[in-house]
C-alpha cells in the first residue's frame, strides 16, 4: 500500500520531485527516468508507475537546462522499446499459464482489456496502447501471449514509442518555457493524468451500457 502511495505522490506531483531529483542526482537522473519508463512499460506488475506526465515533465526540465534534450529522447526511446520488448517476451513464454487464472500480482481484468484492445487494433494497438495508461503496459504482453510475429513487434513498437516519448517530451521541451505552463505546470501535468485516461473511461461507461442493454433486452 505504501508502494503505491509512494507512486501515486510521485505522479501527481512528478514536476517537484523530477526538478529535485534532477538537481540533487546529477547524471544519475537519467538511470532513475530509464528506470522507471522501462519498468512501466516492461513489467505487468507495475502499471502504476507515471509515464505520459514523466516525458511530459522530462522535456520541461531539458527546456530548464537540468536535462539534456536529446539524452532525454533517446534514452526515453531505449527504455520504453526495451521494456515492451520484454514484456511481448514474457507473454510469449509465460503469458498463457499466467492469463488461464487469476494471480495477487497481475489482475486478471487488466489482460482481458488488453486482450480487447489487441483484438480491436491488430498491430496498430501497439502504437495506440502508448497513449493509455495501464493498457500501455498490458498490450505487448497480450502481442507475445497472441504469438505476434518478431518483426512486426518490433516496427510497431519503435513507431509508438517514437511517438509516444518524442511527442511528450518534445512538448514538454518547446512548451516549458512559457510562462503561463511554468506558473500552472502542477494544473497541466493533472490535465495529462487526466487526458491519458479518457479512454479507459470512455470505454468503462460503454460497457456498462452495454451490460444494462444486455439486461433490460434479457429482462
Amino acid at each position: 500500500m505504501d508502494m503505491v502511495q509512494a507512486a501515486l505522490d510521485f505522479l501527481l506531483h512528478v514536476d517537484r520531485h523530477l526538478f529535485a531529483l534532477a538537481a540533487d542526482y546529477g547524471l544519475w537522473i537519467y538511470a532513475i527516468l530509464f528506470c522507471i519508463v522501462f519498468c512501466e512499460t516492461g513489467l505487468v506488475v507495475t502499471p502504476f508507475l507515471p509515464g505520459d506526465s514523466l516525458l511530459f515533465a522530462s522535456g520541461v526540465a531539458a527546456g530548464a537546462g537540468l536535462l539534456g534534450y536529446g539524452h532525454c529522447l533517446l534514452l526515453l526511446l531505449a527504455a520504453g522499446v526495451l521494456g515492451d520488448a520484454v514484456n511481448y517476451s514474457i507473454g510469449r513464454q509465460v503469458g498463457p499459464a499466467i492469463f488461464s487464472r487469476e494471480t495477487r500480482l497481475i489482475k486478471k481484468a487488466y489482460l482481458l482489456k488488453a486482450h480487447q484492445f489487441y483484438a480491436r487494433h491488430g498491430g496498430k494497438a501497439i502504437v495506440l496502447a502508448r497513449f493509455v495508461p495501464i493498457v500501455r503496459t498490458f498490450a505487448p504482453f497480450v502481442a507475445g501471449i497472441a504469438l505476434m510475429h518478431p518483426a512486426a513487434f518490433f516496427t510497431w513498437n519503435v513507431t509508438g514509442c517514437a511517438l509516444w516519448v518524442g511527442g511528450l517530451v518534445s512538448a514538454g521541451y518547446f512548451l516549458g518555457n512559457l510562462a503561463w505552463v511554468r506558473e500552472h505546470f502542477s494544473l497541466i501535468v493533472y490535465a495529462i493524468v487526466t487526458i491519458s485516461l479518457l479512454p479507459l473511461a470512455v470505454e468503462a461507461v460503454q460497457a456498462l451500457l452495454a451490460r444494462r442493454k444486455s439486461r433490460n433486452g434479457s429482462a
